[in-house]
């Protein structure tokens, strides 16, 4: 049967045998979107889940601190857009001084951005007015004196966050996308808004997960909110959380505390997105599937072989590989993978394909032998912080998807420009999705199962 499958920036034609099993990537939820989003930030100021309407919560305070979801999100519906105006008519109403409110941009050890970059979230009369005043920023996980520390978990975790928190009278936090279990709660305030040693402690391989069943990263990551709730008290911090019915549209916004929140969030999650692990009867020898040009680190930018190869081939649409595919299973991605690289917002990952990747395919071992030595470069470190480059350490825990490889015995690359680029990883290249899947029976002979994976187009945020 013929079948369509997006590669790169557009789509691809291949025969695909008859018994193919097909499977929708759950990019959107059966879930109605909200006729009128502004109406819907207001329902959820106005009538939190747990806790006081927000301008109520707002009487009184000198300083306070409206942070957001950076560009790397993946939501293209008019969020920020109407979702900060709504919190600062709240703050108005409140007699908050418009001079005493910062708008922070929570971009942990993603790239700062430019004024003209957050102003198509946030909209430029805003980006305007905040920005001529010194009133926005974006967060900065290497200046000391911007950081505070809090303490540790009970298991040794540090926390450490942004003085725009720690100092303000109230932050609120506007979350503009929860994707299954991996985004949203504490992981806005404690990574978004953190330090490099904080976040390294829960960002590993085996913890950064998609799951709304325990998940080890969320766990950490509320051992640490406990924390900063002991720390600086109760409603100190309001949360925006956003329920997407898909990319392009909101279904909900809940207000409230960042763990009511988040646990009606994963209440709707588990209701209308089947764990991926349930959407076949049985394993499969191959999981197939094609690989949009995009990444959420590609905002205002492109993609790069790390980034389309493992950051979103194996990573973002990887976990269909464990889910789908039978241990020792074929991957097989559809992509054109361009060898191009944007060596002012991703600063250091040329030198990770260059250096770490030859040396290295074990994430455990890149992580440990060169993280901390390009967490410290002092040369990198001045690109993230002054100069719109993501952090040095960013280009190391791009490889982390490289996991996968403990299930899938191959992974083969369909339609790549350069072989060469694909046989750099250790994958294997083929010029066609029919000639890798020709390849695939060579493992699994001729009455191997195969499962597709539908997934989207997508585009960066430009």
């Amino acid at each position: 049967m013929k079948e369509l499958l997006v590669f790169g920036d557009g789509w691809i034609e291949t025969e695909l045998p008859d018994d193919t099993r097909f499977v929708s990537p759950g990019v959107s939820l059966p879930l109605a979107p909200s006729e009128d989003v502004p109406a819907a930030v207001r329902e959820a100021v106005e009538r939190p889940l747990d806790m006081a309407p927000l301008a109520d919560l707002a009487r009184g305070a000198r300083r306070v601190t409206v942070a957001f979801d950076d560009p790397t999100v993946p939501c293209y519906a008019p969020l920020w857009a109407a979702a900060i105006p709504a919190v600062l008519a709240e703050l108005d109403r409140a007699g908050v001084p418009r001079n005493g409110v910062t708008l922070l941009c929570a971009n942990a050890l993603h790239r700062q951005f430019t004024a003209r970059e957050l102003s198509r979230l946030l909209g430029e009369d805003l980006v305007r007015e905040f920005a001529g005043r010194g009133g926005l920023a974006c967060h900065d996980a290497e200046d000391p004196e911007e950081l505070q520390g809090l303490g540790e978990t009970p298991l040794g975790e540090p926390v450490e966050i942004s003085r725009h928190v720690t100092d303000a009278d109230l932050t609120v936090y506007v979350n503009a996308s929860t994707t299954r279990g991996f985004s949203g709660g504490w992981k806005s305030i404690c990574v978004g808004l953190s330090s490099y040693r904080s976040i390294r402690t829960h960002h590993t391989p085996d913890t950064m997960s998609m799951s709304t069943e325990r998940n080890l990263m969320h766990e950490s990551l509320d051992r640490m909110g406990a924390v900063v709730e002991r720390r600086l008290g109760p409603d100190r911090i309001f949360k925006l959380e956003t329920v997407l019915a898909n990319p392009l549209q909101v279904h909900r916004v809940l207000g409230g505390s960042v763990g009511a929140t988040r646990e009606e969030v994963l209440r709707l999650t588990r209701a209308h997105q089947p764990p991926r692990r349930e959407l076949l009867p049985e394993k499969m020898d191959v999981v197939l599937y094609g690989v949009p040009d995009w990444s959420p680190y590609a905002a205002f930018s492109h993609t790069n072989p790390i980034l389309t190869l493992i950051s979103t081939g194996l990573g973002y649409l990887g976990g269909m590989i464990e889910a789908l595919g039978k241990p020792g299973c074929t991957a097989i991605l559809a992509t054109p993978c361009p060898d191009r690289w944007d060596d002012e917002h991703h600063p250091s990952y040329r030198e990770v394909w260059q250096r770490v990747i030859p040396e290295t395919r074990d994430p455990f071992e890149a992580r440990e032998r060169f993280e901390p030595e390009f967490a410290r470069r002092r040369d990198y470190v001045a690109r993230y912080r002054h100069s719109f480059g993501f952090h040095p350490a960013h280009g190391i825990m791009a490889l982390y998807p490289l996991k996968r490889l403990r299930h899938a015995g191959r992974v083969i690359v369909a339609g790549a420009q350069d072989p060469d680029v694909v046989r750099h990883v250790g994958f294997e290249p083929a010029a066609t999705v029919e000639d890798a899947l020709a390849m695939a029976t060579e493992t699994h002979g001729g009455d191997m199962t195969v499962a597709v994976v539908r997934y989207p187009p997508a585009v960066n945020r430009q």
